[in-house]
């Protein structure tokens, strides 16, 4: 009997794992308007931008968890509305053919971009070190509320820093990434701070060892980046 149920709970589990949807999905408006939707093994972030007039509208994500066809949601940021902080929202997910509807209390379509199934990097990520004035790395205490987070699909990224004690949303950015010949690669397509960067392309070098994602180059201002992250299971 015990066997049985054992073999029943991990069915169970298997089943509601393979309800998650992992990878990228986009959402076009009829104004130009593109919305990202970036799911990881239990992290998600939306972001809405205009690529053409190189404009940021907003952004959400938090952590989320799965049974069955129900997504249990919990934003822990959102740049247009610091009152949805903390309240969870319960989505009906059908998928079918590379659409997804996330049903509330209206149905939100999304066609596929990628399911992040060949991706080593796709995934949700923290920052733990980075490199000091002097090019040292250094431990970042993980003790506080804020938070630098970086989702990945297998095609698309967002960064993330926010503070959720204080409701806090600092800045964003995202768009697409490629890896090869162990750089980095990063194009642009929206960022919170300063809309002149879209368009822009960033490389950086790259090594993935024991779950540490070095991660190594100059950010859009050309100033140096050496930075250590580690994936949030």
């Amino acid at each position: 009997m015990m066997k049985q149920i054992t073999l029943l709970l991990i069915l169970i589990a298997q089943l509601s794992m393979a309800q998650v949807p992992k990878g990228a999905w986009k959402s076009q408006e009829p104004t130009g308007s593109t919305s990202i939707l970036i799911v990881g093994d239990n992290y998600l972030t939306i972001a809405s931008y205009s690529l053409l007039n190189k404009y940021f509208e907003r952004s959400e994500g938090g952590p989320f968890t799965m049974q069955g066809n129900k997504m249990t949601y919990t934003p822990e940021f959102n740049s247009s509305d610091t009152a949805k902080i903390g309240i969870p929202v319960v989505f009906t997910i059908t998928r079918k053919d590379g659409v997804l509807t996330l049903r509330y209390e209206e149905a939100m379509v999304w066609m596929l971009v990628d399911d992040a199934s060949t991706s080593p990097m796709a995934g949700t990520w923290r920052i733990t070190e980075r490199a000091n004035g002097q090019g040292a790395l250094e431990k970042i205490h993980q003790t506080g509320t804020r938070k630098t987070l970086k989702l990945l699909s297998g095609s698309r990224f967002q960064w993330i820093a926010f503070d959720l004690a204080v409701k806090g949303f600092y800045a964003t950015g995202g768009g697409t990434y490629t890896i090869k010949d162990g750089k980095y690669t990063e194009q642009i397509q929206f960022f919170s701070k300063d809309n002149n960067r879209v368009g822009s392309s960033l490389v950086f070098n790259w090594k993935l060892e024991d779950g540490r994602w070095d991660h190594s180059g100059k950010s859009t201002t050309g100033s140096p980046v050496h930075e250590i992250w580690e994936k949030i299971k």
